[in-house]
């Protein structure tokens, strides 16, 4: 399976996705680093701007990072309906990339 994922290394909880996703064999990641280029920024503002999946996500003032594209075309912030992971492992390690520390990446 082929994932677009659209995230920045600022954002811990990108990090520890693209981690996780690159330890899976079974897909091929292509990572977007939204903070390295003005193209790749423009791209995940083009979906953050006109797609109905990022309006839950701008109402709460969020960024919408990390953003995974589907082979399929399918977008999602989930992985888990695709991707099996130790959910402990993940709250245990995840970090917030919010100011507030709650977790409004």
């Amino acid at each position: 399976m082929k994932i677009i994922m659209y995230g920045s290394e600022i954002c811990p909880d990108c990090v520890l996705a693209k981690n996780l996703i690159e330890k899976q064999s079974q897909i091929e990641l292509d990572y977007r680093n939204i903070t390295e280029s003005t193209t790749i920024l423009k791209e995940f503002l083009n979906y953050r701007d006109h797609d109905e999946i990022f309006l839950p996500i701008k109402n709460a003032g969020k960024i919408g990072i990390p953003f995974f594209v589907l082979e399929d075309g399918k977008k999602t912030f989930d992985l888990s309906e695709w991707i099996e992971f130790d959910q402990a492992k993940i709250q245990r390690e995840a970090s917030s990339c919010s100011i507030d520390g709650k977790g409004n990446c």
